[in-house]
């Protein structure tokens, strides 16, 4: 098998405020993975957070090339991938985008989509997405959200963890007027303390919030163990179940975990994941960080198994290069096209 590597530029329609940071735009590196004539593709991206720079990821992902022409065909890789037992030194979000690239190349080698390689007699997924609104004045998140519900979406993520917590409730306030009937997703991104967890969470339960995300700094989880159980909201780990072995503690004693593919590692270690917490309480988000269509594509052939479903990154873009998943509607979809079903704008319009 042949790889080849592209770096690109991914531009944020506005920058994004979180409680730690704020993005204006991230490189992402696109590996292609080749053989008899057919090509898988598969994404990662930049993030300060989980220590990813581009010349990193470039690095990474050359070593990744030269360890998958060792193989004879893609079906092989990807089962050696898919093991969880090969080059654990890899970064989770390194795996995933390997991972992604031979999914999308054995699908279309079956002329299948990836979703029917998972679960052969399971129809296209489709799920209502959340759509996230940066920490910004009460009056232009409110305004925004009216937009988005104007647009078809139900499901809003407000992002809080401002200096001043009442800013936050302000903001979600001004949401919830403008957008009555939505559902309200919230997420602090670890800003809180647990004092300020316990004070803020019924505040914003009143508010009709449905869930919370990592309200506490993570590296403690127990401490968000003990705050999910007397918490008004559904409380969801994020920063503190990164893997396996995170849900395996936080299995039944926090109401979900935010699974995110780059965080994890992949379709693979997400399916083991949600194999793991089934029946025990805890539920499923599938999560993502902000890319192109590509990114975002892998988890959309999952979005059935989760009840929280936030795959907006792609949505955040001012020019995503690639197409074929939707959620301009609020709904993001699988197609019936063989492997992830995404194909690069620039190809796609030049009719190849």
């Amino acid at each position: 098998m042949k790889s080849r590597q592209r770096t690109v530029r991914l531009e944020l329609a506005e920058p994004l405020r979180i409680s730690r940071s704020t993005m204006a735009a991230r490189d992402a590196v696109w590996l292609t993975v080749e053989h008899d004539g057919q090509r898988g593709h598969g994404e990662a991206v930049t993030s300060v957070y989980y220590g990813l720079d581009t010349d990193t990821l470039e690095r990474l992902l050359h070593a990744e090339s030269q360890w998958l022409a060792g193989f004879h065909d893609p079906e092989t890789a990807l089962e050696a991938v898919q093991d969880g037992t090969r080059r654990a030194a890899a970064p989770p979000a390194v795996t995933a985008a390997v991972e992604s690239a031979l999914l999308d190349l054995v699908g279309k080698r079956a002329d299948l989509p990836v979703h029917r390689l998972l679960d052969p007699r399971g129809a296209p997924p489709r799920a209502t997405t959340a759509r996230t609104l940066g920490i910004t004045p009460p009056e232009r998140a409110g305004a925004r959200a009216a937009r988005l519900v104007r647009d078809g979406f139900t499901v809003l993520k407000v992002k809080a963890g401002a200096p001043d917590p009442d800013d936050d409730l302000a903001r979600v306030r001004a949401v919830r007027t403008a957008a009555p009937h939505a559902r309200l997703l919230l997420d602090p991104n670890g800003a809180w303390t647990v004092r300020e967890a316990e004070r803020l969470l019924p505040l914003f339960a009143e508010l009709g919030v449905e869930a919370v995300e990592q309200p506490l700094a993570p590296g403690d989880p127990e401490a968000l163990a003990r705050l999910a159980e007397r918490s008004p909201l559904p409380v969801v780990a994020d920063e503190d179940a990164v893997g396996f072995e995170d849900a395996r503690r936080l299995a039944g004693r926090v109401q979900g975990i935010n699974v995110k593919l780059a965080k994890c590692g992949g379709v693979g270690a997400a399916l083991r994941i949600a194999e793991l917490v089934a029946g025990t309480g805890t539920e499923l988000m599938l999560g993502c960080l902000t890319a192109s269509t590509l990114g975002i594509a892998p988890a959309v052939h999952l979005a059935h198994r989760a009840r929280w479903v936030d795959l907006d990154g792609h949505l955040l873009l001012a020019d995503d290069p690639w197409a074929g998943i939707g959620g301009t509607d609020g709904t993001v979809r699988a197609s019936r096209h063989p492997g992830l079903g995404v194909r690069e704008r620039a190809a796609r319009e030049a009719g190849t």
